[in-house]
């Protein structure tokens, strides 16, 4: 009986250990670089932000263009003073005259329409690199999500067929009279507890499948194939190197300084108004078949109407004064955010380190205590169940610890604008 009982013992510690793996196939879903690249090519939200950007580069060239030129014709003494029927020939009315004429605006009008248009296209570019790496960053997160799933039901698993092995022996132990029927039922109550928990992973499993085949532009329920492995998280990260990529990469804080620069420009073309806007017009008239008389004008508009003027000028002054406030803002938010997932990685590793050098060991000892103890018959069986939930508390937590790193690692990377 104690030579089965040892048998049994060690089939549960080696269950310990039990890794497995999935097999590679065909199915996105197995590597992050393939979801990412699946995601560049197929999500349509990244796609309308693409061509938003590519629809305000093209306004760059008409916002600097001169306004259509306009063709005007008079017909004039249509009866040739009452002589003939109305008419609509030029050659039969008394005279024809055909005015040309083309606005053009004051120095420099042009020029600063065109660098707020090219602004707001340089706006809009960074608009969708920001879209790529918000999408990215959320990519990243569902899966590690996953990641995280796959191994919580790989150790649920682990703890089931520890507590089959455990049944085992507490119905050898019991057969032999050395133990009550209650262990047998207390591991049976917690086989059917982590049976309820497989089940409730399995959901959780498919819910994020659907959330990254959203990403992807997928069916929901297309299939996934099982994540290979988790990224490696950087041991170190420089918080002083970080903040210098994100002033100088985050596609965010870009965006929100060609916004304004082009409010800059705006303010500029408001003082500019100041200064009146021309329109030459050359007019030759035509008698029956011939052309007799040339006439040249130029039309100035007026700008008398002051305090619109000004009250246009202090807008463009308060745009310009709401886009700085709003990049100060911006850089503000950013940085605390930095700052913030700097501290949740560092708490997260620190954590892991812990678990996996100190608690898990401690554990996996406990237990091993706890089952030699009770195969002698000085621990009760709620002692070895205590010292397997201690073990899987312990290895959940690291598991739990590594995604955060992960999920915080994608929101790094999203300030930073790259992947690290």
């Amino acid at each position: 009986m104690q030579l089965i009982l040892r048998v049994g013992v060690a089939a549960v510690l080696l269950t310990l250990g039990f890794t497995g793996g999935a097999l590679a196939d065909a199915l996105p879903g197995a590597t992050l670089e393939g979801l990412l690249a699946l995601a560049k090519a197929n999500n349509p939200d990244y796609a309308g932000m693409r061509f938003e950007a590519q629809a305000a580069s093209e306004r760059v060239t008409p916002a600097g263009a001169l306004p259509d030129p306009r063709l005007r014709t008079e017909l004039m003494d249509i009866t040739r003073m009452g002589e003939q029927n109305p008419t609509l020939l030029p050659g039969n009315v008394g005279s024809t005259r055909y005015t040309l004429m083309q606005d053009l605006p004051w120095f420099g009008k042009r020029g600063l329409k065109q660098d707020i248009a090219q602004f707001e296209a340089d706006a809009s570019q960074r608009k969708a690199e920001g879209g790529w790496t918000e999408l990215a960053a959320r990519v990243k997160s569902v899966q590690a999500q996953r990641h995280y799933l796959q191994r919580n039901a790989q150790l649920t698993q682990e703890i089931l067929d520890l507590m089959q092995r455990l049944e085992q022996i507490a119905q050898l132990r019991y057969a032999g009279a050395l133990a009550a029927q209650q262990d047998v039922i207390r591991s049976q109550v917690e086989q059917t507890s982590m049976k309820s928990e497989l089940i409730a992973l399995e959901g959780e499993a498919r819910q994020a499948d659907a959330r990254l085949n959203a990403l992807l532009a997928r069916p929901s329920a297309a299939p996934l194939a099982a994540p290979e492995s988790a990224r490696a998280v950087p041991a170190q990260l420089n918080r002083s190197a970080l903040e210098a990529r994100l002033q100088s990469r985050n596609p965010q804080l870009f965006a929100q300084e060609a916004l304004l620069q082009a409010a800059g420009k705006g303010r500029d073309l408001a003082y500019s108004n100041r200064y009146p806007d021309f329109t030459l017009s050359i007019a030759p008239t035509q008698y029956q078949t011939a052309i007799k008389e040339w006439a040249l004008m130029v039309e100035v508009n007026i700008p008398l109407q002051q305090a619109s003027r000004r009250a246009q000028e202090s807008e463009a002054q308060a745009m310009f004064s709401a886009a700085q406030s709003r990049k100060e803002a911006l850089a503000n938010q950013l940085l605390s955010d930095l700052a913030e997932n700097l501290a949740g990685i560092d708490a997260a590793q620190r954590s892991e380190a812990l678990v996996t050098s100190s608690l898990l060991p401690q554990a996996e000892l406990g237990l091993r205590s706890a089952l030699a103890a009770y195969e002698n018959g000085k621990v009760d069986f709620a002692t070895v169940l205590d010292a397997q939930r201690q073990i899987r508390q312990a290895k959940q937590t690291r598991i739990k610890a590594q995604l955060e790193a992960q999920m915080r690692l994608a929101e790094i990377e999203k300030l930073a604008g790259d992947d690290l």
